[in-house]
């Protein structure tokens, strides 16, 4: 058996067309998006990521107002910056592009966003929601996961769903998306033991831990589905998973690759976001 790869891509750009006519039914209304990110250093792959949102927010028709700032930047000034942001009409959503430069709090500037404008779902009370159950903004990246197994008509209810990785980022959210969802949830992490055998009982094995290939075949269920989250550069400058992809696809039903997997999604979901930002200023 060979697993039905998953196509993020195609799944971000489907979602994508449905934004771009939303988009435009809004700007009609006089409701125009914008979102705002800001780059402190000069991390390379930041820099990427971020061009790649801009772009993304080009094609859709959204507005994109980029901050660049130097890796010297303080507390301080970051701060006021994000204040400003926080009362400009034109920005709809405010994403703190991470990690940030040593000597700067990442969770202290992540604070400082307002709630309407946290369109990365990371601030506390978005965070608070997701643990109430409550509409509100929820992180790109598992809201993508979370898309993705919509598409592929994958009902997490009844299912052992097994998570490896707790971070804020991912891991914790994407455990209360699928408990939302009805899945039995597991947490895994680096002092989890028995590991193997955990992640050989999942239904669902979500990895998200950014470590290359550490989840091999013999760690996978016959016919489970795995989301691969991680996102890791060889030495060679390939860019790989956190699955062994070539032999974990001999045993999964479904697997999502890297990349092409959940990479495109969190930047889909990033743009939904800032559309439901957009609406919810504008009373809608």
């Amino acid at each position: 058996m060979t697993a039905q790869i998953i196509d993020g891509k195609k799944i971000a750009h489907d979602l994508k067309e449905d934004l771009r006519k939303e988009i435009s039914s809004l700007k009609a209304q006089g409701i125009n998006p914008g979102l705002a990110v800001i780059l402190v250093g000069d991390d390379p792959a930041s820099q990427k990521y971020v061009a790649s949102k801009e772009k993304t927010c080009e094609k859709l028709s959204i507005a994109s107002f980029h901050y660049g700032l130097p890796a010297t930047t303080t507390q301080k000034e970051l701060g006021e910056l994000i204040d400003r942001l926080n009362v400009d009409k034109k920005v709809s959503g405010i994403l703190l592009q991470l990690p940030l430069p040593k000597g700067l709090n990442e969770k202290e500037a992540i604070r400082r966003i307002s709630p309407e404008k946290d369109v990365d779902g990371l601030g506390p009370l978005s965070l608070g929601k997701l643990v109430l159950d409550e509409p509100g903004f929820i992180s790109c990246t598992p809201h993508g996961v979370m898309k993705m197994l919509e598409a592929c008509n994958i009902d997490p209810a009844g299912k052992h769903a097994v998570v490896v990785g707790r971070s804020v980022l991912v891991g914790k959210p994407l455990s209360l998306l699928l408990l939302r969802k009805n899945a039995t949830v597991t947490i895994c992490h680096s002092k989890t033991a028995n590991l193997r055998e955990i992640c050989a009982s999942a239904d669902i094995l979500c990895v998200a831990v950014g470590r290359a290939k550490m989840i091999t075949a013999d760690m996978i269920r016959k016919g489970a589905v795995v989301i691969d989250v991680g996102i890791n550069v060889s030495p060679d400058g390939r860019i790989t998973g956190d699955v062994d992809f070539e032999t974990a696809k001999e045993k999964a039903a479904y697997i999502s690759p890297v990349p092409g997997g959940v990479g495109p999604m969190t930047i889909a979901m990033l743009m939904y976001n800032t559309v439901i930002a957009a609406k919810m200023q504008s009373g809608i």
